[in-house]
């Protein structure tokens, strides 16, 4: 792990950072507040997606002042965990300085599950799925102490 003087320096990384990538961050910062220091970013970075904000705001987490970030954003050499959270950021995940940990847990994608929803509240059904999963994943098995 890289060496850190205080919480856990945690990377969940996506294609877009528009979705899974930003709940997953608000998830970590919600539920490990002082053990985990959460950042997300995108392999290519496209924006806020805003059902994913209404999602995690139904839930209690405000992610609406979250923006979209590279890697580079996210201070790689500081890493501790990077965490995949799509098939694609897996597959072209960036090779990380020192002994950062890189792990992959798959989530689907909400705004491709809802591509074919009729009004916002079918998509939103999609979402509220992903994002009740990434908050089990970051409550019981994401690593506090790496």
């Amino acid at each position: 792990m890289a060496v850190t003087n205080g919480p856990n320096r945690v990377l969940f990384l996506c294609t877009g950072n528009s979705c899974r990538s930003q709940m997953a961050e608000g998830w970590a910062r919600h539920l490990h507040p002082g053990s985990i220091d959460a950042c997300s970013a995108g392999t290519n970075p496209h924006g806020l997606n805003p059902l994913a904000v209404n999602a995690m705001a139904e839930a209690g987490v405000d992610i609406s002042s979250h923006t979209s970030k590279t890697v580079e954003d996210c201070k790689p050499e500081t890493l501790d965990l990077v965490v995949t959270v799509c098939g694609h950021a897996n597959e072209t995940c960036p090779v990380f300085p020192g002994k950062t940990r890189v792990v992959h847990q798959g989530f689907d994608d909400p705004p491709k599950l809802a591509e074919h929803a009729t009004s916002e509240e079918e998509a939103m059904a999609h979402y509220r799925r992903v994002r009740d999963e990434i908050r089990q994943y970051i409550a019981d098995s994401l690593p506090t102490s790496l």
